[in-house]
């Protein structure tokens, strides 16, 4: 544990995200004394609250279960937290924010470490990450001591003109490794497991290529619907909300060459590289590789606007040019109203003497994370029926208990430990929209299909 004193400053701490996912994954990281001993949150929003109103505000919403802590454990947690009202355009709050961080650093008597996360709707990012460089909070209180480090959540933009003036942004007022661009898929533990199972295990590592695989699925199916986010969810569809960052973040981690070593430079390098190698596709191709679709239902959703023709489904196929994965498709899917949620890839082995009983390798992503093999065995008895099995792992058939970290507790502890592994580089985000940004382009050149909630398939 790095244990230097640490600031964690959250714009946008009233939103849903914060009080969802950030502060229960600070609270759980604080029961488990994964934080610095000397720790402090400082929440910034726009709303008015006395320290103890918001302190309150904490208590009755913050998402977790009725006796998941001790009373204790949430007071004492609550302790370590202070507010600042304040309004992301106005450069007077964030000089009043210094004045905050300074006074705990004074109080600690140290300079500390300052993690500051964007928890805010990006059309105000620029006006953040602009604000606190011209309030000085970019800069480490102390030559030896003290980093700063921002977080920043997806989306990295609209498009690839959008993504790099981002990036440019960043880069003008922060290194590359004090920037954390947040892909929270990347931190699940059944992702990582993919690159253990990969590349420390000798069984499949020779096979995992063109010549033994015939087609590799990754799939991320919602039940819900967008569920209140309609305005938001319009203005980008499913495509640019899932495809652009967690479809093709699994996908780059199935299809990435085997690393040198496990630096994050390293990994995020061979990520990046499957994705700058992803074959473009075009108005003239588009048709051939794409299906979308909208559920119905979705007009009627509110802040959606009439007649739009938003997807909320998508199936695309993809392929890498590369040695290793030349003409193998990848088959990227995803969609909301479906039957079922699940988030999972399947690789399908060849068997070109008996191309009904392939082997199928699946990662379960969720829920009950599990890695599978489907096999062919004989049925015990006379003759010579095959019938396929699984052979199993999952995380369920071990007394893990509360061991396995939710992701966004791995995401905070990354950033406090300097780990940028699971964080999306810059070379990543421009070849995701390189490829993502004609594919959007070029849809309307593709037919959108109406389908019923719960729907299995989209043809």
């Amino acid at each position: 544990m790095n244990n230097a004193p640490t600031i964690f400053v959250i714009f946008g701490i009233t939103g849903d995200l914060s009080l969802r996912k950030l502060l229960p994954a600070l609270l759980s990281l604080y029961v488990k004394k994964a934080l610095p001993a000397k720790f402090s949150i400082v929440g910034f929003s726009r709303r008015a609250f006395t320290r103890e109103e918001f302190r309150q505000l904490i208590r009755d919403e913050i998402n977790i279960k009725p006796g998941q802590y001790q009373g204790e454990e949430v007071k004492h947690f609550l302790d370590h937290i202070s507010y600042e009202q304040g309004f992301f355009d106005d450069l007077g709050s964030y000089d009043r924010l210094a004045q905050t961080l300074k006074k705990i650093d004074e109080y600690w008597k140290q300079c500390s470490n300052k993690l500051f996360h964007l928890s805010v709707s990006p059309v105000f990012y620029e006006k953040v990450l602009t604000n606190l460089a011209q309030s000085g909070l970019t800069i480490s209180c102390n030559a030896d001591k003290g980093w700063t480090r921002v977080l920043v959540e997806k989306p990295f933009g609209n498009d690839l003109e959008t993504a790099q003036k981002l990036d440019a942004l960043l880069g003008k007022l922060f290194e590359e490794s004090q920037i954390f661009r947040i892909d929270h898929y990347l931190a699940k533990e059944a992702i990582q497991n993919i690159l253990a199972f990969r590349f420390v295990n000798s069984l499949f590592e020779p096979l995992w290529n063109n010549k033994f695989i015939e087609c590799v699925e990754v799939k991320l199916l919602e039940k819900i619907g967008v569920e209140g986010r309609g305005s938001f969810y319009d203005g980008v569809g499913a495509i640019r909300d899932v495809g652009q960052n967690h479809i093709l973040q699994m996908l780059a981690i199935i299809a990435m060459e085997h690393p040198e070593d496990l630096s994050s430079e390293v990994i995020r390098a061979k990520r990046a590289q499957v994705l700058k190698n992803l074959v473009p596709i075009t108005e003239k191709t588009v048709a051939k590789v794409l299906v979308r679709g909208q559920y119905e239902g979705y007009l009627t959703e509110p802040g959606v606007k009439h007649g739009s023709e938003t997807e909320t489904y998508f199936k695309l196929i993809a392929y890498i040019n590369n040695k290793r994965w030349s003409g193998t498709p990848f088959l990227l899917e995803s969609g909301k109203s479906l039957y079922d949620s699940k988030v999972e890839i399947n690789v399908y082995f060849k068997n070109e003497s008996d191309p009904e009983r392939t082997n199928v390798l699946t990662f379960r992503i969720q829920p009950a994370e599990s890695i599978q093999v489907r096999f062919w065995v004989k049925t015990p008895g006379f003759g010579m029926k095959i019938e396929p099995k699984t052979l199993s792992f999952k995380y369920s058939d071990f007394n893990v208990g509360d061991t396995i970290p939710d992701a966004y507790e791995r995401v905070i502890l990354d950033a406090v430990h300097g780990d940028q592994t699971l964080f999306a580089s810059t070379e990543e985000v421009k070849y995701a929209w390189k490829f993502i940004t004609p594919l959007v382009k070029a849809i309307r050149y593709t037919p959108l299909k109406f389908y019923k909630k719960g729907s299995k398939h989209v043809e």
